[in-house]
């Protein structure tokens, strides 16, 4: 018998703020964490404002020699696994040490200790470079250090898919507990990519806005005006966990995880395939593995990058599979809040439909001024939703047409 996996635990950090509490609050009033660049001069770039984490002391989790050793997406990554370890009242004994396991990914790793360290190579020699560079700067290192610091001896591992990982990483763990190599795993994703170099790199794409009049204004999902996506920053972590591990321990139950579909597009290195196929086998095949009809469906959380082919597409895709239930379907981007957290999206995301369940209420898109002919499904503009949520999906789509899909329900002892 196939054992059935459930979410106890949750912890996030976002440009919404810090905490379920903080985050949920910022949803409801329809707030958008973007703002001017505060972590470097960014005076002469073409886009000059992101979604960043405010206000994040490292020393808050972390003691002082542990902080100076890892990057700041590792730092966020170690934060959010505390929050979620704290808040499923979960122990990690000797005992049960090695059926606890982590898997959290980012997209990117270490840029601002890649940065930091290729200045001082340039300006003071290779003697000068720190050794910590390699261990800071891999995007392993996350899960490393949650298992170093928790003692979590079980599965240990990461994912890299761009915009699809945070998916991927809890999307994993439920299948690691699920046949039976671990009781608990740690998984999410971390991402801080607001760096000169990555954010220079993110303007020559031109996939990100330009608004630098409204920066509050510019992620909007689906809406006819929308200019590309907002960089973001963050990190979200969950517990997954066998629901007789969770019963036995009188561990609280967020969600039951009851589906995860992955595709790959085999189409480009950033943009989608054509008529969203990739996506939509994603999706179907999440269905599948929840053995689920479409119809089941109340919500999805999607991608919805705010650029001008993601959302156009990621739309068809939905109504490939939905059919005339896409019409029925509410959907909203929360990155018209967060922006784009690239690797921590999907557990971000994922995160805010475990609170969606939590508080029967689906989150806006916000800024949705102009609806697009090309986008006609209902995505929740600009207020949220109370309404009665049972089954959601949360997708995720990064570059090099990496797609991942979970399905969680409202859980249910039966």
């Amino acid at each position: 018998m196939t054992r059935r996996v459930v979410i106890t635990g949750a912890g996030v950090i976002s440009p919404l703020g810090t905490g379920l509490t903080a985050n949920w609050d910022a949803i409801l009033e329809g707030r958008s964490g973007a703002g001017p660049i505060t972590q470097f001069d960014a005076a002469d770039y073409p886009t000059r404002f992101a979604a960043e984490v405010k206000d994040f002391e490292p020393l808050d989790y972390l003691d002082r020699a542990d902080a100076r050793r890892l990057d700041r997406f590792c730092q966020l990554a170690v934060a959010a696994a505390r929050m979620t370890i704290e808040d499923s009242g979960l122990a990690i004994t000797d005992d049960n040490a090695e059926r606890v396991g982590v898997i959290i990914g980012s997209g990117i790793g270490g840029l601002h200790v890649w940065e930091r360290e290729h200045a001082v190579l340039l300006e003071k020699g290779p003697r000068r470079v720190s050794p910590f560079l390699i261990p800071m700067m891999i995007g392993d290192m996350a899960s490393g250090y949650v298992s170093i610091l928790h003692g979590a001896k079980g599965p240990n591992m990461a994912v890299v898919t761009a915009c699809a990982t945070g998916t991927n990483a809890i999307g994993d763990a439920a299948e690691i507990v699920k046949r039976g190599d671990a009781e608990v795993m740690i998984a999410g994703g971390a991402e801080a990519p607001v760096t000169p170099l990555g954010f220079a790199g993110f303007c020559s794409m031109r996939a990100i806005s330009a608004r630098n009049d409204a920066p509050t204004r510019a992620s909007r999902p689906f809406d006819r005006d929308r200019d590309g996506f907002v960089v973001g920053e963050g990190a979200g972590v969950v517990v997954v966990e066998a629901l007789e591990h969770a019963q036995a321990r009188g561990a609280k139950v967020y969600a039951e995880i009851i589906g995860y579909g992955m595709s790959g597009d085999a189409y480009h290195i950033t943009a989608p395939a054509p008529n969203g196929a990739g996506a939509a086998r994603s999706m179907r095949a999440a269905l599948g593995d929840a053995g689920l009809e479409p119809e089941a469906v109340d919500y999805i959380n999607a991608h919805g990058t705010s650029t001008s082919l993601n959302d156009q597409l990621e739309t068809e895709a939905v109504k490939t599979v939905f059919g005339e239930h896409a019409y029925r379907l509410a959907i909203s981007s929360s990155k018209s809040q967060i922006g784009h957290t690239l690797g921590a999206a999907g557990a971000i995301e994922l995160i805010y439909c475990l609170l969606a369940l939590q508080h029967q209420t689906a989150p806006p898109t916000i800024n949705y001024e102009h609806p697009d002919p090309a986008c006609d499904l209902d995505y929740v503009p600009n207020t949220a939703r109370p309404m009665r949520l049972t089954t959601v999906m949360s997708n995720s789509f990064g570059f090099g047409g990496h797609n991942a899909v979970l399905i969680i329900r409202q859980y249910a002892d039966t």
